[in-house]
This record gives structure tokens, sequence and C-alpha cells, in this order.
């Protein structure tokens, strides 16, 4: 669904056989559209990571948010604080989970994705903006 193809494995039991075998894990918090909205409302500090693409983000996003792709993750990854908490999305909130794995796994644990992505937020009253960066 993200871009993974050509799959040389899985996991026989998935999770559970993970945990079960001692291996660590870890989590990262997740919250719905609906409840970022009440912690954006009256709080321009927040700082939110949108990971989709470029394209995807100049077309709409919510105001204040940066825009750090995925798919360039380790060439952004400087543009993080680890003291900072973020809040992340992509469109449907894929994106926003892998991202979020591999900032954990370098030390950024301050981290908080919000549930459905984009498709979710446009459903709340967030303020939104477009990116006109085209030419005319």
């Amino acid at each position: 669904r993200v871009g993974y193809d050509n799959t040389l494995g899985y996991l026989e039991g998935g999770l559970d056989a993970w945990i079960l075998a001692g291996k660590e894990v870890d989590t990262m918090e997740s919250i719905s559209a609906e409840e970022f909205e009440k912690q954006y409302n009256g709080n321009s500090e927040l700082k939110i990571s949108d990971v989709r693409k470029c394209t995807e983000y100049d077309a709409e996003h919510v105001v204040n948010a940066i825009n750090l792709p995925l798919d360039h993750i380790n060439e952004n990854m400087l543009e993080y604080n680890k003291q900072d908490q973020y809040y992340i999305h992509c469109a449907g909130g894929y994106r926003s989970v892998i991202a979020g794995s591999i900032l954990k796994s370098r030390g950024y644990h301050n981290l908080v994705n919000i549930e459905g992505g984009y498709g979710a937020i446009k459903n709340t009253s967030l303020p939104r903006e477009v990116t006109l960066s085209q030419s005319v």
C-alpha cells in the first residue's frame, strides 16, 4: 500500500510471535483528527509535520504545517528537534506511521500520529491553505 514491492518474506505468527520471542517493540501515540483539532485550536506553537509528497502538500495543507516528505526523511532528519513534540500526518495514516517508526529508531520520541491523516483532517474545521508555487 505504501510502495513496498518485492517482499522477501514475512514474520510467521506476526507481531505476537515477535513479542513472544522477547524482541523489542515500541509504540507511538495516535489521536483522532478531532482531538488534533482541539489541541490545535488556540495553540499556534504546535509542530505539525506533513509527510505527504510535495505535490500533495502544495494542493492543500494545514496552516503552519511543514512539509517533510517520507521519501526524503533521511535528508530532512535535522529539521526535527528531539526535544519538541511533532504531530505527524500523511494522506491516510500509513506513511505517517512509517515516518514515526523511522524517527523513533533514530531517537525522536515525542511523536503523535494523526489517525486517518489528511483525509480525516479535511472533515474538521482546521484552517487549511494552498501553496501557490505554480508559475503562470
